[in-house]
């Protein structure tokens, strides 16, 4: 579109770069390029070589430097991040600022359990002492760089020193993110250039589009250096309040989890809207499907809904996280010691064990004494939800010339694909490319829909749930890789 070409050209004139600025399979070729002898994985990480036990001498950086930067000096906001370049090409290949849910959660939990370099070597059982990272092959830093940043407030590492900088928002993280992205850029200049993309799941939804949409009004508005901003990626996201509720009782009918007469009552008596319930059959109805699924893992329909069950070793060095409901249960045929994993989310208790390791936050360069307990999910800050729509902000990305991955876990029935669909189809936009499979291995890995010139691609990864990538990382990797190149699916 004419908006996004000259949005294109603006970003060739600041940076005196060619015209192939705009093109997401660019390569621009540093004069000297540097090649590490070690595994490219490792050129990445600040601090990889204390988090994997290696020897030191395996980082190519000394330990984690500034991994904070300051958005509000009168309030003392500082964001914790990690940064990874790309094993490829880091020089030409995109920059990804990946963002997670809650509001709340920490972006670690990304880095470790979804698109990061780094998993726990734990996978059924956790024996004690400090949990062991290992490589993770399907880390999208195989093509891209990525910042993961502890975003808002309150979330991971990230901190203020003041109960005013406390305080936030969706509007205020936003305006912090931004500041936050033109403070890196300028502290790391040879990434001016890369091609650069929001990204996220969950609640997320709700702050990558109107990120997003702030860098472009203020590339419009003139601000220099331009943000060469290409699009944006967003998981399960929530979006709009109405859509998101709405799309949740068609999910679990289609899931076989409430009858058909169950379903078509509720259709009948609340017309379709269930977000706001009209009278008072429609709320029988509803309640009546709450009360069938009340025991259903939402995230994942097919996977338990676990109940907590801690060791007291556990239950010393870990604080609850209620929103998980993790479950973890002590093995004593062998060992009192040796935690046996009954759930898949009891990694999230040997994530916490990890953060929380004294030589762990010294590494990452956790400014001591700024925050308790870390947790995975913190939805105890002062946040307030001032965006109640994003919508209309994915409509004008869209007529901007912004490209974008919207997928989902077909397994999530908390922001569930119903929900996601039913807002992209009121977006009306044209189809290019219609309902078809998309695979990997030879395999049907989802199916996957393309709009506005390919602009809007949209696509389901079959078996996953709210954080697709957790559940099937080969099959996520292979979809971001072949979107980030500018393929088709």
């Amino acid at each position: 579109m004419a908006t996004g070409s000259k949005r294109r050209r603006r970003v060739g004139q600041a940076a005196g770069a060619a015209a192939v600025v705009g093109d997401p399979t660019r390569r621009r070729r540093p004069e000297q390029a540097t090649r590490s002898k070690r595994p490219p994985w490792l050129r990445g990480a600040a601090v990889v070589g204390d988090l994997t036990r290696r020897p030191p001498q395996a980082r190519t950086q000394p330990r984690c430097c500034r991994p904070y930067v300051e958005v509000n000096e009168s309030t003392s906001v500082r964001l914790f991040y990690y940064f990874v370049k790309s094993e490829k090409d880091p020089d030409v290949d995109p920059l990804l600022l990946w963002l997670s849910g809650g509001p709340g959660c920490s972006s670690i939990s990304g880095l470790t359990h979804e698109i990061g370099p780094f998993q726990f070597a734990a996978k059924r059982y956790y024996s004690g002492g400090l949990p062991e990272i290992i490589y993770r092959p399907e880390t999208w830093t195989k093509v891209s760089n990525i910042i993961f940043v502890d975003s808002p407030i309150g979330a991971g590492f990230s901190y203020a020193a003041t109960m005013e900088g406390s305080k936030s928002s969706d509007t205020k993280t936003v305006k912090q993110l931004y500041i936050f992205l033109r403070k890196w850029l300028h502290d790391h200049p040879q990434f001016l250039l890369s091609p650069l993309y929001i990204g996220g799941d969950s609640y997320s939804g709700i702050i990558v589009p109107t990120l997003a949409l702030a860098i472009d009004e203020s590339n419009d508005s003139g601000d220099k250096p331009i943000l060469n901003l290409m699009g944006y990626v967003a998981g399960n996201p929530v979006t709009d309040s109405q859509f998101d509720e709405d799309g949740k009782i068609p999910c679990l009918h289609g899931m076989g989890l409430i009858s058909n007469e169950l379903y078509e009552h509720a259709k009948e008596t609340c017309r379709g809207k269930y977000s706001a319930p009209g009278n008072a059959r429609c709320e029988q109805s509803i309640q009546a499907i709450r009360n069938c699924t009340k025991d259903i893992n939402m995230l994942h329909v097919l996977e338990p809904l676990c109940e907590e069950v801690w060791s007291p070793r556990i239950h010393n060095t870990s604080a609850t996280d209620g929103m998980s409901r993790l479950m973890l249960e002590s093995a004593r045929a062998a060992d009192d010691d040796i935690i046996e994993f009954k759930c898949r989310k009891a990694s999230y208790v040997v994530l916490k064990i990890w953060a929380n390791d004294k030589t762990v936050r010294e590494s990452l360069g956790v400014h001591k004494g700024t925050v308790g307990k870390w947790t995975r999910c913190n939805y105890d800050i002062d946040y307030i939800k001032d965006v109640y729509s994003t919508v209309e902000y994915h409509l004008t990305l869209m007529r901007e010339g912004y490209r974008s991955l919207i997928y989902s876990g077909d397994h999530d029935c908390g922001i569930p694909f119903t929900s996601t669909q039913a807002w992209i189809r009121f977006l009306n936009l044209s189809v290019v490319d219609d309902w078809r499979p998309w695979y990997v291995a030879g395999q049907v890995a989802g199916f996957t829909r393309s709009h506005a010139n390919n602009n809007l691609i949209y696509a389901t990864v079959k078996g996953a749930g709210h954080t697709a990538p957790e559940y099937k990382p080969k099959e996520c990797l292979e979809m971001f890789a072949r979107w980030i190149s500018g393929n088709t699916l």
